[in-house]
């Protein structure tokens, strides 16, 4: 009770913390969430069969083509997989609007049938840190698939992709490949 009023204090409301991927540094932790990385701007591309589509289920590795697929570091596991990957894609704002900041690509072999995959998990992680330091690296690709993610980053918002880093632009352009 508030002594000048006789009314119950009100308890204290505790500040609610959000959880984030923690990242290990050097430098003094100041608090809770201190050094987390903030993924809320990375999308997840999928290219599939020549078609890109958008699939943010492959940041916890539950994409549509990941489900129910048991992964190995060893290619031999996977004799006929099909080549599919995951292109880690990065959105800010700049100073004419959002655009495409970043962006890796990442290699799986998907055996459906078998049920088995193949992927490289610490390069999966890589690109993603690669996307978030908005870098690009999409020199893996090949044509059918620069074509596919070209056509799809224009098609989902043509003023992001207008906005976007000439360098983008030259990795995904037809005479690249």
């Amino acid at each position: 009770m508030t002594e000048q009023q006789g009314q119950p204090a009100e308890p204290e409301k505790k500040e609610k913390k959000s959880l984030s991927l923690n990242v290990v540094s050097n430098k003094p932790h100041r608090g809770f969430g201190a050094g987390t990385i903030d993924l809320s701007a990375v999308s997840c591309v999928i290219i599939d069969e020549g078609v890109a589509y958008i699939d943010d289920g492959a940041m916890h590795a539950k994409s549509k083509i990941e489900k129910g697929i048991k992964f190995s570091p060893d290619k031999a596991n996977v004799p006929n997989g099909r080549q599919a990957w995951i292109v880690w894609v990065a959105v800010e704002r700049g100073e004419s609007g959002s655009l495409y900041a970043g962006a890796a690509a990442c290699e799986m072999l998907i055996d459906t049938e078998a049920r088995r995959g193949w992927k490289i998990l610490p390069d999966h992680v890589n690109k993603l840190d690669a996307t978030i330091k908005r870098k690009f690296k999409l020199e893996e690709l090949g044509a059918a698939e620069k074509a596919a993610l070209h056509k799809l980053l224009v098609e989902h918002n043509e003023e992001w992709w207008n906005n976007s880093p000439e360098e983008l632009k030259q990795a995904l352009a037809p005479e690249a490949v």
